[in-house]
C-alpha cells in the first residue's frame, strides 16, 4: 500500500513538472510575440532562406530584437523574408542580414550587422546586403573535395623523385 502511495505521488509531481513546462513554454512565446509588437517591419530578398521559418528570431550581436513575421516569393522567385524589428532598435540604413544557424543541425535565424551609415531604417525599407543560407550538404562536399585536392597532391609528391 505504501509503495503505490509513493507511486501516484511521484507521478503526480511528474506531471505537473511537465504541465508547468508546457504552460511556460506557451507563456513565454507570447511574451516574445507581445515584445515584439510595437516596432518596425523590413523585407530581405534572399536566392535561399532553407530552414527559414516564421517566427525565427532576429538577432543583434546574440540578442534577439525581433522576428520573421512572413516569408513569400517575389516575381523573380527570390525569397523575401518580412521582418519586424523592436521599435528601440534604431538599425543604420547600410546594416546587413545573413542566415546563420543554432549550432550544426539547429534551428536558423537572421543575424543582423549594423553599418555606419547616419541614417536609420525606417517601416517598410529593404535591407540590400543579405547572406544566404548555407546547407551542411554544400559545406561537406567543399570539405570533402579539398581533403581529395590535397590527397592527390601528397601523391604526386610522394611519386615525384
Amino acid at each position: 500500500m505504501r509503495q503505490s502511495v509513493k507511486e501516484v505521488a511521484v507521478g503526480g509531481v511528474v506531471f505537473a513538472a511537465f504541465a508547468a513546462i508546457v504552460v511556460f513554454s506557451f507563456a513565454a512565446r507570447d511574451m516574445a510575440a507581445r515584445a515584439t509588437e510595437t516596432g518596425y517591419d523590413l523585407t530581405a530578398t534572399f536566392n535561399r532562406i532553407d530552414g527559414l521559418a516564421v517566427g525565427s528570431s532576429v538577432r543583434l550581436g546574440g540578442v534577439q530584437i525581433g522576428a520573421v513575421k512572413s516569408l513569400s516569393l517575389d516575381k523573380h522567385f527570390r525569397a523575401v523574408a518580412l521582418l519586424h524589428v523592436d521599435t528601440d532598435v534604431a538599425l543604420p540604413a547600410d546594416t546587413s542580414i545573413a542566415i546563420h544557424t543554432d549550432g550544426l543541425f539547429g534551428s536558423k535565424y537572421l543575424e543582423l550587422e549594423p553599418g555606419g551609415d547616419p541614417e536609420p531604417f525606417k517601416n517598410g525599407d529593404s535591407i540590400q546586403f543579405t547572406q544566404d543560407a548555407l546547407l551542411v550538404g554544400d559545406l561537406l562536399d567543399l570539405i570533402i573535395a579539398q581533403g581529395r585536392a590535397r590527397l592527390s597532391a601528397d601523391k604526386e609528391k610522394k611519386a615525384a623523385p
